[in-house]
């Protein structure tokens, strides 16, 4: 396979693929990658199936790609990085599979967040047996601050594709609950065995439908990453896995 030169400094500060101006009332940008970054990135999560989210998924992707071993040098964060596409590409997409309808009433839009909270969980199923390697890496301390943030970004995004448009207090209160639902609700999904993680929906569907709604949940998410992240971690190291 001919293999790519990457060494030159122009070819590292091209536009990237993914950027774009970030569509939300909050956030500014979403995260922008080189154009080898995203080639390396992209063929690296072909390979976390087998491989976990590990420097063997990405000396993989960087071999796939075409670009010399070197070149796993060009993310600095090493595994992290790969985790952080996963969750940078999906959200995106939910904007493309699911554009805000700006007539959505009131009254639909927890119906459309939990639809597209669902549709999000599910864009996991390929890697969801290996994603409590990836949790783990989101809750190291070095790590969290990004963790929590690309969260925050997560539940912006969908309760701006739902069509809220609170402009009150409850629009923090709003996605600080959420943030906390999916997290919770992700982390049940990397244990549920029942078909198509049926019972993944019906553990969002109470979360979301209790008595205090998301507003019960928020401040949970920081709480949440931190106790469940070290507990990852030291389930997965007494199994033998490097974090």
């Amino acid at each position: 396979m001919t293999r790519k030169l990457v060494s030159e400094t122009t070819a590292l500060h091209e536009t990237p693929r993914l950027n774009r101006s970030y569509h939300s009332y909050e956030y500014d940008l979403s995260p922008s990658y080189t154009p080898a970054e995203d080639a390396i990135l992209t063929e690296a999560i072909k390979h976390v199936p087998t491989y976990g989210f590990t420097t063997t998924a990405l000396s993989s992707g960087v071999r796939d790609a075409g670009y010399p071993d070197v070149s796993a040098n060009l993310l600095p964060d090493g595994v992290f990085s790969l985790v952080k596409y996963h969750l940078v590409t999906q959200r995106l997409a939910l904007n493309k599979s699911a554009p805000v309808d700006p007539s959505t009433e009131s009254s639909n839009v927890l119906d459309r967040v939990r639809n597209l909270t669902l549709q999000r969980l599910h864009a996991s199923k390929p890697i969801i047996h290996r994603w409590q390697e990836a949790l783990a890496i989101l809750a190291m301390p070095k790590h969290l601050a990004d963790s929590l943030h690309e969260l925050s970004l997560l539940s912006d995004e969908i309760h701006f594709l739902a069509g809220d448009k609170s402009v009150d207090s409850s629009w923090y209160t709003k996605r600080a609950g959420l943030s906390a639902i999916y997290a919770s609700t992700e982390l049940f999904m990397t244990q549920d065995k029942s078909p198509n993680f049926k019972e993944t929906e019906e553990f969002l569907d109470r979360r979301l439908g209790g008595a205090q709604g998301l507003r019960t949940f928020v401040g949970g998410a920081a709480q949440w990453a931190s106790v469940q992240g070290m507990g990852l971690i030291s389930g997965l190291r007494s199994k033998g896995v490097r974090i």
